[in-house]
């Protein structure tokens, strides 16, 4: 889910225009080819090659990616992405079946196609996961179909313009101004941009980035008032990607998106960290007044011995 350049912004809807923001729309396809049964001693099928005839197949459109996924004695798969969803029926005529012959080997070799299946939480699967479970009050905000929880935002993305150059966190405001669009937003929480969050307890962080991704991303929890509010947004950023215009070229970024199931934004879990905070705070600004003080002693020592 890195970061890409993107050509093709002709389906780009507008998100939040003060950051150059836009949702676009993007497919998925799996590509297998079933190899024979029978092995052809001292020949052997070229990945590369196979990757050629495929994106000769589907001229004049193109993969915004293409790459192995599995490859075994039995099928080569891959992995491959349109940059606009409008070609994917387009695309799947132009390979479902089709016959692929390599220079090396003699077998001909038969493409299977079909659009890969979405992981993005559907109504049902917030509806009964709340319905049914047990230790949710769906009277208490938190504990009900209200927070998303994104991952895999570009954090550079969402600082102030004044803030750019400098190592900014993201900005908690800018997070919320962006998906106000689809409704009144009751609060939201950026983890990274609190500086004390990592000395609290894993468990009450809401910190899932692995440490490679955090110089690079942010995830943010976003709490709607109503749960109107909570499906528009989850409607919008079902099958699309976020993407950033520039002046002279855009960028994507695949994102995660999930319905909250940790009860991270319940008011007791907001006021345990405000709590924790507050003491965080007093023992570092303790700890500075003791360096302070330790400096002062210094330099009056220094001064007194010149």
């Amino acid at each position: 889910m890195n970061i890409q350049v993107c050509r093709d912004t002709s389906d780009a809807v507008a998100l939040y225009l003060p950051q150059r923001l836009y949702l676009k729309s993007f497919a998925r396809l799996n590509i297998s080819i079933q190899l024979p049964a029978h092995k052809v001693h001292g020949k052997s099928i070229s990945n590369w090659e196979l990757m050629e005839k495929l994106r000769k197949m589907i001229q004049p459109d193109a993969f915004s990616v293409l790459k192995v996924s599995k490859h075994s004695s039995e099928v080569i798969r891959f992995d491959a992405e349109l940059e606009n969803r409008e070609k994917l029926e387009r695309v799947l005529s132009r390979l479902e079946d089709r016959i692929v012959q390599l220079n090396d080997y003699p077998d001909p070799l038969k493409v299977k196609v079909a659009e890969t299946k979405s992981d993005f939480p559907s109504r049902h699967s917030w509806d009964s996961f709340f319905r049914d479970a047990t230790d949710m009050d769906e009277m208490k905000p938190g504990e009900r179909p209200d927070t998303l929880h994104i991952a895999n935002l570009p954090i550079r993305w969402f600082v102030h313009e004044r803030d750019r150059d400098e190592d900014a966190p993201p900005s908690e405001s800018i997070v919320k101004k962006v998906f106000e669009k689809f409704g009144s937003i009751r609060q939201a929480d950026v983890p990274v941009a609190d500086p004390f969050r990592l000395q609290m307890k894993a468990a009450m962080r809401g910190i899932t980035t692995p440490p490679s991704e955090q110089a690079l991303y942010f995830e943010a929890y976003i709490q709607f008032n109503e749960y109107v509010g909570f499906v528009r947004c989850m409607d919008a950023l079902r099958g699309r990607k976020l993407l950033r215009k520039r002046d002279d070229m855009a960028e994507w970024c695949g994102i995660r998106v999930d319905f909250d199931k940790t009860k991270h934004m319940t008011d007791a879990a907001v006021k345990r960290r405000a709590i924790v905070r507050e003491r965080l705070l007093s023992r570092q600004r303790a700890k500075d007044d003791e360096e302070r003080m330790e400096k002062e002693k210094i330099s009056k020592r220094e001064a007194k011995e010149r």
